[in-house]
This record gives structure tokens, C-alpha cells and sequence, in this order.
């Protein structure tokens, strides 16, 4: 039986080809930009990853019956913007990380200064690329006010703040932590499929498809994340384990327990299979993304 990551792999390889040449091309710059700037994002832009908000953003299109290549700039535009809040969280001041990806963070190799500029070049670029690239204009204007939505102080940054918040709140329950990841990691998740849907100019109907599977993978997504750093193998994840449980960070496994955990991810992943589904034969590279994010080991 071909394992979820190998068919993963397969379904994706042609998608993730596309998005890893269209980023190389994006973080190319003109000689204004610093050398060390342009190293330290494109250090951490391009380092080895999952691509999976991106590739979601081409799926949802392909769903929607589209081409995936008008979907390319607002696909390396999400990824600049989760490549933007990786740097910065990987900062002492936040979760203070050594390695990302199995690599060095980017504030360990070009120091903290350059780390947080690098950051702040990322999010302005995936703005910059969506409004000069995707058209028509309508469209661009668009994504831009659901991106910037998306990253927010109601949504991506927002969800950090409370998250850094929860550290040692022993009265904080299930319902804060998932507020929490709604926003931390759901919000940019939902978005990315989003905005492949309004590339392809998809119906009311297929949006809130679109957003019902990526409300639900995101908060999977993050279930299997917190099992990952409690149980999980340090030289697959290319990060340090545990790190959680060391700041004392509010985590599924830490309130439900394991079992638990697993279960409330499997109920995730089937809630988004089923607003999946409404998408017929085009249906079948989400299910294999739900999957992979179900059975990850990294």
C-alpha cells in the first residue's frame, strides 16, 4: 500500500516544480537590496519544506476548474508571508529556535537585526507581487484585502500574541487554544485556498467549500503539530522537540492527552474531505493533502 507521504509526493511533484521556480524568480532582487538581505530571505524562503500553503492555493484552483499558473503569484505570496512569521517567531523573543526546517534559523546565521528586516521584506514583496501580477486588477484587489485580512491583528498575528499569551495559563481550556489556531495557523491556511478560488473565479459556493476543508485541515494541522513536538522524532521534524512542554505552551496533547489528540485530528480531516468532496474528480489532490496531513511524521 503506497504510504500518504509517497503519494503526496506524486500528486504534488508538478505543482511544487512550478511554485519552487516561480519563488527562486520572486526573490531575486535589484542591486538597492543589500546582499545580506537578499541572502537571509531567500536563505529561509527556499529552504527545504512542505510548500503546503502554496500548493493549496494551486489545488484550490485546479478544484475550481482553473489553470493553475494565473494562481502562481498569489501562491508565492502566501508562502512569503508564512516564510515572514516562521523568521520572526523563530526569534528569541518569541519561541527562540536554533533550527528550522534542519537548517539554522535565520536570526542564528545573519543575526536578529537582519532576521526581522528579512521578515518585513517578505511581507511587503508578497503584496507587491500579487498586485503587479495577478489581474485582472479586480482580482488583485481582492486577494490583497484578504491576505492582508488573513495576516492580521485579528488572524495570523493576532493568534500569535494569544498564543505567546497562554504560555503558564493553567485556566485556559480547549476552546482558547483552538481561538488560538483558528488564527495562528487556520487563518493563512483558509486564505491560501481562498485565493485559488478567487484566481479561478469560483462560485459563492465553492468558496465556502473551500473554506469549510481549510478551517478544518488548519486546526488538524496544528493537533498533529503539537503531537509532533511531544512525541515526535527530532531528526525527521528538522526542529527541536518538546519545546512546548519546556515554555509551557497550551497544547492538544497537553490538555486531551494523545489518544484524544489523534482522534480530534482524525474528526478534522474528515469534516474537510466532506467539503472536499463537493468538488467531485477534482476532489482528489486535497483528500491526498488531507491525508498527508493527517499521517505526517515532519
Amino acid at each position: 500500500m503506497q504510504s500518504a507521504t509517497s503519494n503526496f509526493t506524486e500528486i504534488t511533484d508538478g505543482y511544487r516544480q512550478l511554485i519552487e521556480a516561480k519563488l527562486d524568480t520572486y526573490s531575486q532582487f535589484d542591486d538597492d537590496c543589500p546582499a545580506v538581505l537578499r541572502d537571509a530571505i531567500r536563505h529561509s524562503l527556499l529552504a527545504p519544506g512542505k510548500r503546503l500553503r502554496p500548493l493549496l492555493t494551486l489545488m484550490a484552483a485546479d478544484a475550481c476548474g482553473s489553470k493553475v499558473e494565473p494562481a502562481l503569484p498569489a501562491a508565492c505570496a502566501v508562502e512569503m508571508v508564512h516564510a515572514y512569521s516562521l523568521i520572526h517567531d523563530d526569534l528569541p523573543a518569541m519561541d527562540d529556535d536554533d533550527l528550522r526546517r534542519g537548517i539554522p534559523t535565520c536570526h542564528k546565521v545573519y543575526g536578529e537585526g537582519n532576521a526581522i528586516l528579512a521578515g518585513d521584506a517578505l511581507l511587503a514583496r508578497a503584496f507587491e507581487i500579487i498586485a503587479i501580477d495577478t489581474t485582472p486588477p479586480e482580482t488583485a484587489h481582492k486577494c490583497l484585502g484578504l491576505l492582508a485580512q488573513a495576516a492580521g491583528a485579528s488572524a495570523l498575528v493576532g493568534g500569535q500574541v494569544d498564543d505567546l499569551a497562554a504560555e503558564q495559563q493553567d485556566s485556559w481550556g480547549l476552546n482558547e487554544l483552538e481561538r488560538i489556531h483558528r488564527r495562528k495557523t487556520g487563518a493563512m491556511l483558509e486564505v491560501s485556498l481562498v485565493l485559488g478560488g478567487v484566481v479561478a473565479n469560483a462560485n459563492e459556493s465553492q468558496i465556502d467549500s473551500l473554506r469549510h476543508y481549510g478551517r478544518n485541515l488548519g486546526l488538524a494541522f496544528q493537533v498533529v503539530d503539537d503531537l509532533l513536538d511531544f512525541e515526535g522524532d527530532e531528526s525527521q521534524l528538522g526542529k527541536r522537540t518538546g519545546k512546548d512542554a519546556d515554555r509551557g505552551k497550551l497544547t492538544y496533547p497537553g490538555l486531551l492527552g494523545v489518544e484524544a489528540s489523534q482522534q480530534r485530528a482524525a474528526e478534522l480531516i474528515e469534516q474537510a474531505n466532506t467539503a472536499a468532496w463537493t468538488f467531485g474528480e477534482r476532489a482528489e489532490p486535497l483528500l491526498t493533502l488531507a491525508k498527508f496531513v493527517l499521517e505526517r511524521k515532519r
